[in-house]
């Protein structure tokens, strides 16, 4: 079945203007489509009316990159769970439809353009600790002969699903940081590999992530359930058990 629809977008020319709603039609549009693939008939319809067309930032189009993040009716990738927007289909939506696009709102994700933030406050705090040192003197031992517990790494690969999109932050009242953040810590804290910098590592991400105007978790749960990739809350108590331990000791 084909769709026609109504769609108030997002328009932002650059981060010092201000932004607003603006009303677009979209016909003949296939249930079959993604959302994304909607968005470039949109776009197609503009150029060619010579208009300009909406920005809004994808890669991968797989749902592994992460950069397609858009708030869709209210919800961070729309009305679906465990996918990214460019996994959503146009099927979730019905024929005569009113569809509102937003950029994810944060302080710490200031507009860019249009759909697109900028989103390289998570960059800094990966680099403030989300790494291990490697020992490269030439007497390495090889990661494979390190036995690690099965539940552990499982938890830590769970961890490391994360695609560092920002639906959490988008979606909690407060844009906390903490599920992105508890990530990646408990990717390192659950492995021998990472228990080296441990203190180094939480203090400095958790730090970071205060920099950057974050706000706080209050225990809404709403991060855990609008995250397409399902990052367990648990890792943000991982977090504050190891925050509180480095701070300590």
């Amino acid at each position: 079945m084909n769709m026609n629809l109504t769609l108030k977008v997002w328009r932002q020319k650059n981060a010092q203007t201000k932004g607003k709603m603006v009303d677009y039609k979209v016909t003949d549009i296939s249930e079959h489509m993604s959302f994304l693939e909607m968005l470039d008939v949109l776009n197609e319809d503009l150029v060619k009316k010579g208009e300009e067309p909406v920005a809004f930032d994808h890669d991968c189009r797989e749902g592994i990159c992460g950069m397609c993040s858009l708030f869709i009716n209210g919800e961070a990738h729309g009305p679906d769970r465990l996918i990214t927007t460019c996994q959503l289909h146009m099927r979730k939506f019905k024929n005569g439809d009113t569809i509102y696009i937003e950029p994810f709102r944060a302080k710490a994700f200031p507009v860019i353009k249009d759909l697109i933030v900028d989103r390289m406050a998570f960059e800094r705090i990966q680099q403030a600790g989300g790494f291990i040192s490697v020992n490269t003197s030439g007497n390495t031992t090889d990661a494979n002969s390190i036995l690690i517990p099965k539940h552990n790494a499982d938890l830590s690969m769970d961890a490391a699903a994360c695609i560092g999109c920002g639906a959490c932050v988008a979606t909690c009242k407060n844009s906390s940081a903490m599920l992105f953040v508890s990530a990646k810590v408990s990717q390192f804290a659950l492995l021998p590999q990472g228990r080296i910098e441990a203190k180094e590592r939480v203090l400095n991400m958790v730090r970071q992530m205060d920099l950057e105007g974050f706000g706080n978790c209050t225990n809404t749960e709403a991060c855990e359930v609008e995250c397409p990739k399902g990052i367990s809350l648990e890792n943000i108590a991982r977090m504050n058990r190891e925050y509180l331990s480095a701070s300590i000791f």
